[in-house]
């Protein structure tokens, strides 16, 4: 697995820094709308342990997908389902909390490891632990501000990604980068289960929009 250094070399070389959250994606809908994703030049996808069926979502995205990106789960809570997203093809693995135990697993099965945090302690633990970078949860209850603050004493290296109420605006975007993220997470503002893949990748195109604007 790489650790926080490597990983933030991995990411800036992502020209859109934008995890696409597809939480209710099914085997079904999984090739459409990842197309219409990959056309606007979404290259992370995370299926979301509890969609339906999500380990064939996931086999059938990294098979699609390919070298262009990385593909994995969301909503790893047990180290056991570390190993089932390993099997099922799996690169990353996203957590909503910070469980050491998941962290170190994912570390083990050579997985991309981005645990959920709130607090600096949360943050200094989960890359004790060997997290790969940082996922804000939820970005709703804390400011840009908050985030600014953690860079004082984060190392310097540590991708943060705000999770939680981001909207294709731009000047949210900027306040969030300005404060130190280098991307983020888009859930139910980017797919929605009833979205058909022309609406998610009209989506997809806004939010494109709002990162590049937002520079």
């Amino acid at each position: 697995m790489m650790d926080y250094r490597a990983f933030s070399t991995l990411w800036q070389q992502t020209a859109l820094p934008l995890v696409a959250i597809l939480r209710g994606l099914t085997p079904e809908d999984a090739p459409a709308v990842a197309g219409g994703l990959l056309a606007e030049g979404f290259t992370w996808l995370e299926v979301p342990l509890n969609s339906p069926d999500a380990l064939t979502s996931i086999a059938l995205l990294r098979n699609q997908v390919g070298s262009r990106g990385y593909v994995g789960a969301g909503t790893v809570l047990t180290a056991e389902q570390v190993d089932a997203v390993a099997d099922a093809g799996g690169q990353i693995i996203i957590s909503p909390n910070m469980s050491v135990d998941v962290i170190r697993r994912s570390r083990e099965r050579g997985l991309i490891s981005m645990p959920g945090v709130i607090t600096p302690s949360e943050a200094f633990t989960a890359l004790q632990a060997g997290a790969s970078a940082l996922k804000l949860f939820p970005a709703e209850t804390i400011e840009p501000g908050t985030l600014s603050a953690w860079r004082a004493v984060l190392p310097a290296e540590v991708v943060c990604l705000p999770v939680g109420g981001i909207q294709p605006d731009a000047a949210q975007m900027r306040a969030w980068r300005n404060a130190g993220a280098q991307g983020f997470g888009l859930g139910g503002g980017l797919y929605r289960r009833a979205d058909d893949a022309k609406k998610v990748q009209q989506k997809a195109r806004d939010y494109r929009e709002a990162w590049r604007n937002s520079h």
